[in-house]
């Protein structure tokens, strides 16, 4: 019998009676297979209150089971998004009696789980899970070297934007478990694009791109806005990081890079968390939102763009480049997935 079974009232006759007959407390748990607790409880319940059967209980017995309770586990931690409605749709099919979605919901907490706001991270696949490690492996003992980038990116602004938030079921310690993040892929629509680009310690230009931008496009672009940044910044070398966008990497681009020696960083594909520039761009929008009044069109939030990238802390730019090795250890910790940065 399961240690945490309750005795019937058969059972703890034949322990009293065994017990008045002079055994041993081990003796009746060894001869009729209970623990040596049950026995003593049920003799002691005898002893002290002439109890020979259960007590009755107050409430309605528990209908989950640990069985059960392992089955919902499995469920969501195989389904991440499920819905509390569809969980207690499945659950209710191995059970005898049904149970609502409020019953449901109270032994997921007991299990740990909650429904919680599931961190959006880029979906990164095998290939450049494997790229990514080792990408930081090659990088895991760099210091000042970091000092010696030019980082950049595009990005797009809107006046308004979806703030929609998706649940996954998660335990509180799990934010950033691969199973719990909500990927996201990019994608278009209306609104400002800017590429901007900094050193640790000073921000470079940050221009307004018009019209769809191409690799002849681009290639013009950094011929008008990154050259003249890398004369300002003097005869210190520096590697120029872009990611591996088609434009970026278009023959125009390499041909007029190496014309002009400008020695660019390899960059992981789908890697976000590497890049500090995207924090950049997570500060300028949380700044966008801030202003007051808010910005009415497309002139507007450009002006608000080129005036906040101004006004840029150098201390914060440095203090996102020294994040680089914390960065590069959680790519190697997480074995190549998306990490908190």
């Amino acid at each position: 019998m399961p240690r945490n079974q309750q005795l019937t009232d058969f059972e703890r006759g034949r322990i009293i009676g065994q017990w008045e007959c002079g055994k041993k407390t081990r003796q009746i748990a060894e001869a009729l297979g209970h623990s040596q607790s049950q026995v003593s409880r049920a003799i002691k319940a005898f002893r002290d209150k002439g109890q020979t059967s259960v007590e009755p209980r107050s409430g309605r017995p528990k209908i989950f089971t640990e069985r059960n309770k392992r089955h919902l586990t499995q469920i969501v931690t195989k389904n991440r998004q499920i819905t509390l409605d569809e969980l207690t749709q499945e659950i209710n099919e191995v059970l005898t009696e049904s149970v609502s979605t409020r019953t449901v919901r109270r032994y997921l907490h007991e299990v740990g789980f909650h429904s919680l706001v599931g961190v959006r991270k880029p979906f990164v696949s095998e290939v450049n899970r494997t790229k990514r490690l080792a990408w930081c492996k090659a990088r895991k003992t760099w210091d000042n070297e970091w000092k010696k980038i030019i980082w950049s990116d595009e990005s797009r602004f809107t006046l308004f934007q979806d703030d929609s938030h998706k649940k996954v079921w998660r335990r509180p310690k799990k934010k950033y478990a691969v199973n719990c993040l909500v990927p996201t892929v990019k994608h278009g629509g209306g609104g400002i694009m800017v590429w901007g680009c900094f050193v640790h310690n000073k921000p470079g230009p940050l221009v307004v791109i018009e019209g769809r931008l191409n690799g002849v496009g681009y290639r013009e672009l950094l011929a008008d806005y990154l050259k003249p940044f890398l004369d300002e910044l003097g005869p210190d070398l520096y590697d120029f990081q872009d990611d591996n966008a088609p434009i970026h990497t278009s023959r125009p681009v390499l041909h007029w890079k190496e014309e002009n020696l400008i020695s660019s960083i390899p960059w992981p594909a789908q890697s976000p968390d590497l890049n500090p520039i995207e924090h950049v761009w997570d500060h300028l929008e949380r700044a966008v939102r801030q202003r007051r009044p808010h910005p009415r069109n497309m002139r507007e939030l450009a002006t608000v763009l080129e005036e906040e990238w101004v006004n840029l802390d150098r201390s914060y730019l440095e203090k996102l480049v020294e994040s680089m090795p914390r960065r590069v250890q959680a790519v190697l910790e997480s074995k190549g997935y998306p990490t908190r940065y």
